[in-house]
């Protein structure tokens, strides 16, 4: 499967294997992702060795290992969140577009928020009577996924993101969702930190692997 990323990052521009993948399907894929102008770039997730054999063999490193978590929505939504700290808001404020700017989320990786079709989200967070995070929330289903959980740096280490998890999760529990979860990537020692903290279980890793 090759996905148009649009710049919007990794994720949204990996190929994934969608069937058994052969030395011969390689060059097609690059191909396909030489077109639409990308990096030849794979996720590579549970079961897909074979294809995390060929690409080493032919000059692809690994890039950005990945781990998702997960936890029940009702383990968030034991307490209130304080007043104020965390507020959804769609379209995103400038404010929230700012945040994430700082943060190096740009424009594309807005656009991808842009398209989600399913319910969805953003997330303003303050502490200190001013604006502090910016955060993105859909659910799928049972299950809703948080992305590009951005505080500003000046204001980390007090309470701010715990706040937006557990904002997210009263929202997720309004959609009709049991799970929320996220994927962040493992060298992240202090988000990792953080989403063990509340209760969150990984369930899972992937990583990419590019050319």
């Amino acid at each position: 499967m090759i996905r148009d990323g649009q710049g919007g990052g990794s994720r949204v521009s990996a190929a994934t294997a969608v069937d058994a993948f052969s030395d011969d399907d390689l060059p097609a894929a690059e191909a396909a992702m030489a077109d639409l102008g990308q990096q030849p770039l794979f996720m590579i997730r549970d079961g897909d060795d074979a294809l995390d054999a060929l690409l080493e063999a032919n000059g692809y490193a690994v890039k950005d290992p990945v781990a998702l978590y997960a936890v029940e929505v009702a383990d968030l939504t034991t307490e209130p969140v304080p007043p104020v700290s965390a507020m959804p808001a769609w379209p995103p404020l400038a404010i929230m577009a700012e945040i994430w700017a700082e943060g190096g989320i740009g424009p594309a990786r807005l656009a991808v928020m842009e398209r989600v079709k399913c319910p969805k989200t953003g997330l303003l967070g303050r502490i200190q009577d001013q604006p502090a995070a910016s955060g993105f929330v859909a659910c799928d289903g049972k299950v809703a996924m948080i992305h590009a959980l951005e505080v500003v740096p000046a204001l980390r280490r007090l309470g701010v993101a715990r706040n937006m998890m557990r904002a997210a999760a009263f929202w997720a529990q309004n959609q009709g969702a049991t799970t929320l979860a996220l994927a962040v990537t493992r060298s992240n020692v202090s988000a990792n930190a953080l989403y063990s903290s509340l209760g969150m279980k990984v369930v899972g890793y992937y990583h990419y692997r590019i050319k």
